[in-house]
């Protein structure tokens, strides 16, 4: 990497992407100092699968890599259980081992979609969260007084409203921070509503006689549902769906988030995006900006033939009312509940998501003939042939009996 390439990096780091520098200009100092920074960012596990709102993130330690940084990313299976407050209006409930144990199977192969793993420092903070004594969290608790906790906007949000709040959501900055004592973190990432944890590793170093972090905080990205994307809300893009799925999603994404999306997950120079919001404003179709943006996904975790292959599945089955080549086929015996497929097939999540989805109107049988469409308004319908079916917009299924 020539010196040109690494200011127009630095400058991404600092600029793209980024919420707020805390100390302001520290990070720019230590960019431009020569020394290998240690460059931490951890992920709970509360789910099975990283969204490409918290691969925000994720691509922002990369560009940390790039530039030849030591990136330290740990796996929260200890504060996973725990549970982070951050952006949590009621007490968030404490997972159980096992859950977190199932969540995190595949999560190193996850990171390894953005990150070089070969030059990467991979934890489980569980490895030393669990072995604290109950002295060692009474003086982690001593950095923090009461006043501090309950002054954080959320947690105050939470007792005017007359909320209940646990004593064990005050110890989740403690953890987090204490896992920047341990693996003598330089810089720590996360997205804006951790600010307060993010401090509190820099409190927590300086309590144990080290240099204090400097943090970074990347901007958050809404889902498909325009609220933020989150996963205790089902609107997100997972960085592991199916190619045809995660286009099909990008293309349902909101045209006011088109600019957003296009600087915060894709690969574009934010020239190239200026030119593409550009064309909008003197009046293309904002359609076809979004077919680039979910090409640009679909290529970043697939590859380009399946960017293509999902554009071109998405104009047969969308924009000319077909089926897609390769919708999903399964067996079953005459008489068998449409519900109970569905639902084994995870294409429908829960009898209550059913119900909805009767009520809505949004189960179809589709004609082989003609493509077009019945809507099925009962909730014990049984399949008596072989047909095919559409749920919602994006989902089909192709039973034979």
């Amino acid at each position: 990497m020539n010196d040109t390439q690494k200011e127009e990096k630095i400058k991404e780091i600092l600029e793209r992407g980024t919420e707020d520098v805390f100390p302001k200009d520290q990070l720019e100092v230590q960019l431009r100092s020569g020394k290998v920074l240690r460059v931490k960012l951890g992920f709970d596990p509360t789910s099975s699968k990283i969204h490409i709102g918290r691969a925000i993130v994720l691509r922002k330690l990369k560009a940390f890599q790039d530039l030849g940084h030591q990136v330290v990313f740990i796996v929260g299976d200890f504060t996973a259980l725990i549970g982070d407050a951050s952006d949590k209006l009621d007490k968030r409930p404490m997972l159980t081992t096992d859950a977190v144990k199932e969540n995190l199977k595949t999560y190193k192969e996850q990171v390894g979609k953005i990150l070089d793993l070969s030059k990467a420092e991979f934890h489980h903070n569980n490895s030393w969260l669990s072995k604290l004594t109950f002295k060692d969290v009474a003086e982690l608790a001593e950095t923090f007084s009461v006043q501090q906790m309950i002054a954080r906007r959320n947690f105050s949000d939470r007792i005017e409203q007359g909320s209940e709040i646990s004593l064990r959501e005050f110890l989740y900055p403690l953890m987090q921070g204490f896992d920047s004592v341990e693996v003598k973190a330089d810089v720590e990432l996360g997205g804006f509503d951790q600010l307060f944890n993010l401090k509190a590793g820099r409190v927590i170093q300086k309590h144990y006689g080290m240099p204090e972090q400097t943090v970074l905080t990347t901007k958050m990205l809404e889902g498909t549902d325009g609220r933020k994307m989150s996963s205790s809300w089902g609107n997100v893009i997972a960085i592991t769906d199916e190619a045809n799925d995660m286009y099909g999603k990008i293309m349902a994404v909101n045209d006011s988030l088109l600019e957003k999306y296009l600087l915060l997950t894709t690969n574009l120079s934010e020239t190239e995006i200026a030119d593409l919001v550009q064309k909008i404003t003197e009046g293309e179709n904002p359609r076809n900006i979004k077919m680039r943006l979910a090409r640009e996904i679909v290529t970043l975790y697939h590859d380009e033939e399946a960017a293509q292959k999902a554009e071109q599945n998405f104009v047969d089955t969308f924009q000319k009312g077909g089926v897609p080549e390769d919708i999903k086929k399964v067996e079953v015996k005459k008489g068998t509940t449409l519900k109970d497929v569905l639902i084994e097939n995870e294409l429908v999540a829960s009898n209550t998501e059913w119900r909805r989805l009767v009520d809505e109107g949004a189960i179809k049988i589709i004609s082989q003939e003609d493509s077009s469409e019945e809507i099925i308004k009962e909730y014990s319908y049984s399949i008596e042939k072989s047909t095919t079916f559409k749920i919602g917009k994006r989902r089909f299924i192709s039973i034979s009996i």
